[in-house]
């Protein structure tokens, strides 16, 4: 089966020498359809790096990235912003919401950007709001909703439509621990529908969702598992 996601021999460095730093070195990763993959790591490994680089915010400094067979380089820029709105959904950190626009147009925004009209793109945003558990929220701005709020609202807006591949920066980080574990749920049901995902996540219980779980650290794969095995890798013996 072909992967969704392929990065070969991808290095990235920040800076220039003599401050320059090296994030990722020659990583080589793989996520499929219908497989949900774990990044773990300690803080400065790389796990953000690889996930920006995976959707086309980022570039390589060497090595290549595709996504559905598409080299992510020979599109410009113009064509990876169109890949993310119809095949990659990114869920951020820092949320990145447009405080104008309602929970509801936020989330329709990247569909109607393709060229999808509104009422439709409207319609599909309630949906996936309904998925994460605040329809009710649709019509209220990102300014008047709580931090775990906002959260749900972008992890809407990374899985409306049909999205090939879903990429998760710490999705739950702004969630109790019921509401988180309700979104990793929708995410492993994703997956198990036909997409790809990659989770970046510290917490083991988290990445015990994942079907393989890869460990970086400096840059570089470390180790690669069964999410089985992450408690044997994270615990105290761990390296």
């Amino acid at each position: 089966m072909n992967p969704v996601l392929k990065l070969t021999d991808v290095t990235r460095i920040h800076g220039e020498a003599p401050h320059e730093v090296l994030a990722l070195r020659g990583i080589s990763f793989e996520a499929h359809p219908g497989e949900l993959v774990a990044v773990m790591g300690p803080s400065g490994s790389g796990k953000s790096t690889l996930l920006t680089i995976a959707g086309g915010l980022d570039r390589p400094t060497a090595g290549s990235v595709t996504v559905e067979g598409t080299d992510l380089a020979g599109l410009g820029q113009h064509g990876r912003a169109r890949m993310r709105r119809t095949s990659i959904g990114y869920v951020f950190q820092g949320f990145n919401l447009i405080p104008a626009l309602t929970a509801a147009e936020n989330v329709a925004l990247p569909r109607e950007l393709d060229g999808v009209a509104p009422r439709r793109a409207r319609a599909e945003a309630r949906k996936a709001l309904e998925e994460v558990g605040i329809a009710d929220l649709a019509d209220r701005f990102p300014d008047d909703m709580s931090g775990g709020q906002q959260q749900r609202v972008a992890i809407a807006r990374a899985v409306v439509g049909e999205r090939r591949l879903i990429l998760a920066d710490e999705p739950t980080g702004a969630l109790d621990t019921e509401t988180g574990e309700g979104i990793l749920q929708l995410l492993r049901a994703r997956c198990d529908a036909g997409a790809a995902g990659v989770l970046v996540t510290h917490e083991a219980r988290h990445a015990a969702w994942a079907d393989r779980v890869v460990f970086l650290r400096d840059g570089v794969v470390v180790d690669e598992t069964g999410a089985d095995r992450v408690d044997v890798l994270t615990g105290p013996g761990a390296r």
